[in-house]
């Protein structure tokens, strides 16, 4: 069912991708580009124009806008974060160095607008006004992330606006943006924005409960990564708020420590905690929330649930997963 989607994708960034002098330049994004990954935003964005009875095909420069900026972003993560590694392998500034990590990753930015300069200019400002408004936002989560470890008091609401800016925003910008090319209009576009800022929510919620809760062998890396970088994940801010005084003070105790060769003992310490106070049910229940925020907003568009089926199917293969 995805099928046609990807195969006519991977073959146009084959062709199309951020390229030309020096090579020392260009090198790092055809490396960043080809390291895989489920290719779920750009995929979302042709699904959209496909559902919205556009030839899907027209919206491969748009596909490939938003791949190139996601790439971006994780190299200059990657950077910010000190990451090794990237789906396995060499980030981009452990294989080359951190200037040419930045500077690529600037350039891949840059590559990303230009992919739209061939849609009609009506259409080209209507779809770069929605990417820029995206883009700003993903820095502007990013920069929440990198402040809250500082903060002493971050509530609630204020980490579901990051995570919606750093996470969810592109998956509502690449279905908006797929919608916009096939025809939808204003109203319609809205709904799809909104659609995959849900489902980008309940993912990035899905994904911090299974760093804590899931199993490792289907979870891929290490269970209680989160806690080890002393993170402040929705897990954590709700305990704060909800556990007894003393798993509070307790928890405050284990997040001034810094990673050690062996926190097997405070992952476990801090996983009683959360289940104590039950913020693993509650981040279950946000997670079903969202879910079908998510789910009622793709029922309430005006298409058959014949040509909705594909999107449904991917939407929930992304929300039940253990990995």
């Amino acid at each position: 069912m995805l099928e046609p989607y990807l195969t006519a994708f991977l073959d146009y960034l084959e062709k199309e991708h951020p390229q030309g002098e020096p090579e020392s330049l260009y090198t790092p994004s055809t490396y960043i580009l080809g390291l895989g990954g489920k290719r779920v935003r750009p995929v979302l964005t042709l699904m959209a124009a496909d559902i919205c009875q556009s030839d899907f095909r027209a919206a491969l420069p748009a596909a490939l806008a938003v791949e190139v900026f996601h790439n971006f972003s994780l190299v200059h993560d990657d950077i910010m974060d000190a990451a090794p590694l990237r789906r396995g392998k060499p980030t981009v500034h452990q294989k080359w160095d951190v200037n040419t990590g930045i500077l690529s990753g600037d350039a891949m930015l840059v590559a990303a607008y230009r992919y739209f300069e061939g849609y009609p200019p009506a259409l080209f400002k209507t779809l770069v006004s929605c990417f820029s408004q995206m883009a700003i936002q993903v820095c502007e989560g990013q920069q929440m992330d990198i402040d809250f470890p500082k903060q002493q008091n971050v509530q609630l609401p204020e980490y579901l606006k990051m995570i919606t800016y750093k996470t969810a925003v592109l998956l509502g910008c690449a279905l908006e943006l797929g919608a916009r090319i096939g025809g939808a209009t204003d109203t319609e576009a809205a709904q799809w924005n909104a659609l995959g800022q849900n489902l980008g929510i309940a993912f990035q919620l899905q994904d911090d409960y299974l760093d804590t809760f899931g199993q490792a062998e289907t979870f891929g890396k290490q269970i209680g990564g989160d806690i080890i970088e002393n993170k402040k994940t929705f897990l954590y801010l709700f305990a704060l708020k909800q556990a007894s005084a003393a798993d509070q003070k307790q928890l405050m105790q284990w997040y001034t420590e810094e990673s050690t060769d062996d926190s097997s003992q405070k992952i476990k310490a801090v996983k009683t905690i959360f289940t104590n106070c039950g913020a693993d049910t509650a981040i279950r229940k946000e997670i079903e929330n969202y879910t079908q925020k998510a789910f009622g907003q793709l029922t309430s568009l005006p298409y058959s649930d014949r040509q909705l089926k594909p999107l449904h199917s991917l939407a929930t293969a992304l929300l039940d997963r253990t990995a």
